[in-house]
């Protein structure tokens, strides 16, 4: 397999295509945004759940294992006779030619991934633990970006505001009521803290510690790859969630589980007095370098992962550069992407390759992708997502 992940490389001229990854979740209620067909959203089997994510260019497998599917998160390349490998394998075969040297030496790994969650109703109010607390069961912190691409939210679902953080003048004693009570009945945590509207086009960055409960848009979430959470609310829209769901972070042997979460949550960061202005990601538009392309950071801010919204306009041809490794996908049009057929989905079977996501080399990046939009009338958009070596801040 070591000379097949080099000869696809070389064939691809720095650049990999990528197999589409679909996980199913058990709890939430699907959005129906993926642009998978109808019938494909339970086909895992009933008992895997319902799908409602896709993951992209994931080395991080699912913390929640699947008997029936080992690899579960984990992003396939494929190669141009059909084969296909793991990116996990071909960034331990390729190490640095693949993701360059300063995340190879620092990681040896690509230490970052993005997904599309696709929920009707909106997700529990948690927190992605530090990675002090994380590292007792296996982890590492989780910060992550929250993007809400146009091309896939025609509707909004049930609740589009994202709570972050507690009130001014909740103690913690009462959080702590909460934990305490989180099996006996309907604690309404949310009340205790403040929502925020999102939209199309919005971006965000929420930092490791910070409870938040996600609102229902579709959300391009471009994340460190770990998959660890402390669920603190226990009915969502009527859905009730078992213990379990707060108690992942808390290793075995410990008796006061009560004791032990108040302890792991970041109280200072949970009493930030105004969440948006310190959160908030406006589109962060680069100077215009050459005409029909228009780029944009829609996630920045911080040390571990960043995103940009390309735009190439109808009818041109570009070249994107960029100075780090990264995975990407193409929410709109259709065209070349380097020597690929590329064009965004409208409607895919389960299981079926596209022509949608790519994975692309350091040397590549800097090399820059040639991308031409065969579209006469319609934009190209492509979402990439960024690791550390990438970190973006607003002037």
């Amino acid at each position: 397999m070591s000379s097949k992940i080099r000869e696809t490389l070389n064939e691809g001229k720095g650049i990999f295509r990528m197999v589409p990854a679909f996980i199913p979740v058990k709890f939430g209620v699907p959005g129906r945004r993926l642009k998978i067909h109808p019938d494909d959203y339970f086909k895992f089997g009933a008992d895997a759940g319902t799908i409602m994510e896709r993951w992209f260019c994931s080395v991080s497998g699912t913390r929640v294992k699947n008997p029936k599917r080992p690899d579960q998160g984990l992003s396939y390349v494929v190669a141009a006779d059909g084969t296909q490998f793991l990116l996990k394998d071909a960034v331990q075969e390729l190490g640095s030619d693949l993701i360059g040297s300063e995340l190879w030496e620092k990681y040896h790994t690509f230490p970052v991934f993005a997904k599309f969650f696709d929920y009707e109703t909106p997700l529990y109010f948690h927190f992605h633990p530090r990675t002090e607390i994380a590292k007792n069961v296996g982890c590492e912190a989780k910060p992550e970006c929250y993007y809400f691409p146009p091309q896939m939210n025609p509707n909004s679902g049930r609740r589009a505001s994202t709570y972050f953080g507690f009130n001014k003048g909740v103690t913690k004693e009462d959080v702590r009521e909460c934990i305490a009570h989180f099996s006996d009945y309907d604690t309404h945590i949310t009340d205790m803290s403040r929502a925020y509207n999102i939209a199309p086009g919005q971006g965000w960055y929420v930092p490791a510690g910070v409870i938040h409960a996600p609102g229902s848009l579709l959300t391009y979430e471009p994340q460190w790859g770990t998959d660890l959470n402390c669920v603190l609310e226990n009915v969502v829209c009527g859905e009730v969630f078992g213990e379990k769901y707060m108690t992942d972070i808390i290793p075995e042997g410990v008796e006061d589980k009560v004791e032990y979460i108040m302890n792991a949550i970041d109280w200072e960061a949970n009493y930030e007095p105004d969440f948006k202005e310190k959160y908030y990601c406006p589109n962060m538009e680069l100077p215009h370098t050459q005409e029909g392309l228009i780029e944009k950071y829609v996630c920045y801010g911080n040390e571990y992962v960043t995103a940009k919204e390309v735009t190439v306009l109808p009818g041109a041809e570009i070249i994107l550069k960029d100075k780090a490794a990264y995975g990407c996908v193409m929410v709109q049009g259709f065209g070349k992407f380097g020597d690929f057929d590329a064009e965004a989905v409208n409607m895919m079977r389960v299981g079926d390759l596209t022509h949608d996501e790519y994975f692309v080399s350091k040397d590549r990046a800097e090399q820059g992708v040639r991308i031409r939009n065969d579209s006469q009338c319609e934009p190209m958009v492509i979402l990439q997502h960024f690791g550390p070596d990438n970190a973006v801040y607003a002037e």
